[in-house]
């Protein structure tokens, strides 16, 4: 699977790069998810609920950040298991370029491979939750750094759309994480832009 898109952020290129390597501001914007913890230099383990299609599942694990040209660009390598639900491994291509003072494009190439009754239920569906995903995350990304989402542009009309319905799918979690008393109150929406293709 591979994903491209790029977006247009209403902030500085250094600004930009800040957010990106803030777990707090990532937690907040990558739907599902619960938790980013240091896990050595540059590496992270990622605790994420996500649903696929008929597959819903709470995937961990870890990414590193790799070929790191501040503020410019970086790599993450990214793998995660979900149980039943099965794997997902792979990378994403993450570049920045300033567009005058006040933004900057965000570009990135993401390729995964992914396993298990993931890979059962077709590629067609894995893409389009990849683009919700990502979708929704750029437009909290960019609220959370701009103070507003008119920041986060989507790269379609079915990309918007798409996010809509992660969003919901998002609050449709975190309320039953809530009712059956887990931690779900607490995060607030996060991050498969990167495991997103997952």
């Amino acid at each position: 699977m591979e994903l491209s898109e790029t977006h247009t952020l209403p902030v500085s290129q250094q600004r930009a790069w800040d957010a990106l390597n803030d777990t707090d501001i990532l937690r907040a914007c990558i739907p599902g998810c619960e938790s980013i913890d240091p896990d050595g230099e540059n590496a992270y383990v990622v605790v994420l609920s996500a649903s696929v299609g008929p597959v819903k599942a709470r995937f961990k694990g870890r990414m590193e950040l790799t070929d790191i040209e501040a503020p410019n660009a970086y790599t993450i390598v990214f793998e995660g298991q979900g149980g039943a639900a099965g794997f997902g491994k792979g990378n994403t291509r993450v570049t920045l370029e300033p567009e005058g003072d006040a933004a900057t494009r965000l570009s990135y190439t993401a390729t995964a491979q992914v396993g298990g009754k993931l890979a059962q239920i077709g590629s067609r569906l894995v893409d389009g939750a990849a683009r919700k995903i990502a979708g929704e995350f750029f437009k909290r990304f960019g609220a959370q750094v701009g103070g507003g989402t008119e920041g986060a542009t989507a790269p379609d009309e079915g990309v918007t759309a798409a996010t809509d319905e992660a969003a919901h799918n998002t609050e449709s979690n975190e309320a039953a994480d809530a009712e059956s008393g887990g931690d779900g109150t607490k995060r607030k929406k996060s991050w498969k832009a990167w495991i997103s293709k997952f």
